[in-house]
């Protein structure tokens, strides 16, 4: 495969254009303008990405938490070809369904074990979040218990950015576009040791960041909570990690209230922790789980969420339709190339290989990190990871006083020496693909020092202006 070539005045053409016509998603519209243009992306294999300029970048952030599979997969482009060829499209809603529908939800199952065997497919993170919101809802109707209506869920935390599912979120930003969140979401503290209580001891601080479940329950009162949603590793809030215990402990609250407990595995499902979901490695069993991004390895847009048989077979006792889904439920394209991901994934043990061998080496890796006095904390779980930029050596402080200031500068240097991360506030974030090598880790790890090191100057302005 050869990079698209475009001249300078294409280049140049489709960024004017990009601005004139094309609003991208979670974007500053006038930075876009200011800039002329977005960055265009013409190729990827492996874990690398090119752009219109010539420039080849590792993508330590699998596209959007969600290439696992890694980039210029032949046969995940072969399944979508065929089954468009054999049925490009059809719904669900008339008492009807596809092969790769009905076999990816199999597939699914077998994944997730236990009591979780039955799959609503959807296009997205969000809509997964938006499908487990009313069929909770509804479920609790049906059980007797209609005033069972408010969820739980943790500030910072990403559920998506639909109106449900950003007001199931817990990010202030957006919450402050819309009017959101709407009622009957309430929202406790983040288990984010480094940021909210640095230096306290882990295993107080899980059963104290635990504890406010139960302290939000008994305010609004047990018998009007639903469920409670969190996300088995915090991603779009920083890669948070929770302390040992936490969700141990998060579980026991939510059977001890009898309160629905939904695990939202879009970023860390599908091998991203080492194993095919996140509760798995923390040893919890949810009743409802979401899941999109890996499911495809981001190669078409496809998410499903995953309900417990108990309440599947409350549904089915009660009779009548739940009346909700989309165009695109159970799309049989989306699904076909889903299945192929799956059978790459297990066939390439790349789920055990996280586990067993990259995760352990990045973990490893980042440990080069920890003695440079911009870094507060050098942290990962299987194939993610994020760094803490700070102010002072042995502290969580961050620069002129506020966080935010020195992510984007650290960021913005890491891509132009070719290394795509995220800055989130001031946690330089990554979670590449599963088929990243020891090469391109140990690459990802001295690319982030130097560009610490590049930064210094920089930053130490910003230590002077506070």
């Amino acid at each position: 495969m050869t990079t698209p070539t475009l001249s300078a005045q294409e280049i140049a053409n489709l960024r004017q254009l990009d601005v004139a016509h094309h609003l991208p998603g979670q974007s500053d519209y006038r930075l876009q303008a200011e800039l002329g243009g977005s960055r265009l992306i013409v190729r990827a294999e492996g874990c690398t990405i090119h752009d219109a300029d010539g420039n080849a970048i590792l993508d330590a952030h699998a596209g959007l938490w969600c290439v696992n599979a890694g980039y210029g997969r032949e046969e995940l482009a072969r399944a979508a070809y065929e089954q468009m060829r054999e049925l490009p499209y059809y719904n669900t809603f008339f008492k009807t369904a596809s092969v790769p529908v009905v076999r990816l939800a199999t597939e699914v199952a077998l994944r997730l074990g236990g009591d979780l065997q039955h799959v609503f497919f959807n296009s997205s993170g969000s809509e997964a979040a938006d499908t487990a919101f009313r069929l909770v809802r509804h479920y609790w109707t049906v059980k007797g218990q209609p005033k069972r209506r408010i969820f739980i869920s943790r500030w910072n935390a990403y559920h998506g950015s639909t109106v449900a599912a950003a007001s199931l979120g817990g990010m202030k930003p957006m919450h402050a576009q819309g009017g959101l969140p709407i009622p009957g979401v309430e929202h406790i503290m983040q288990p984010y040791l480094f940021g909210d209580a640095f230096g306290e001891d882990p295993a107080k601080f899980a059963a104290r960041a635990a504890a406010a479940l139960e302290e939000r329950i008994l305010s609004v009162g047990p018998e009007n909570v639903a469920a409670f949603i969190g996300e088995p590793v915090q991603g779009a809030g920083g890669v948070i990690i929770p302390p040992p215990g936490y969700w141990q402990q998060i579980e026991a609250i939510c059977r001890k209230y009898g309160i629905l407990l939904i695990s939202d595995e879009v970023i860390c499902g599908f091998g991203r922790l080492g194993r095919w979901f996140g509760f798995q490695h923390f040893g919890v069993k949810p009743d409802i789980v979401t899941m999109a991004k890996g499911l495809s390895s981001g190669y078409l847009p496809i998410s499903a969420t995953a309900v417990s048989q108990p309440i599947v077979a409350t549904l089915r006792e009660s009779g009548g339709e739940f009346v909700h889904g989309y165009t695109y439920s159970g799309h049989p394209v989306c699904a076909a190339v889903a299945l192929k991901n799956l059978e790459i994934l297990s066939r390439e043990r790349l789920v055990e290989r996280t586990a067993e061998d990259t995760g352990p080496y990045i973990a490893k890796a980042l440990e080069r990190l920890r003695g440079h006095h911009l870094v507060g904390e050098a942290r990962s779980l299987g194939l993610i990871g994020g760094i803490e930029i700070v102010a002072r050596p042995g502290t969580n402080e961050r620069f002129a006083g506020q966080e935010g200031t020195a992510g984007p500068i650290v960021r913005d240097i890491c891509i132009r020496r070719g290394l795509m991360v995220r800055a989130i506030r001031d946690t330089i974030v990554f979670c590449p693909p599963l088929i990243i090598t020891h090469a391109e880790i140990d690459r990802l790890v001295d690319t982030i020092r130097a560009a610490l090191d590049e930064a210094a100057p920089a930053l130490n302005s910003l230590r002077q202006a506070a």
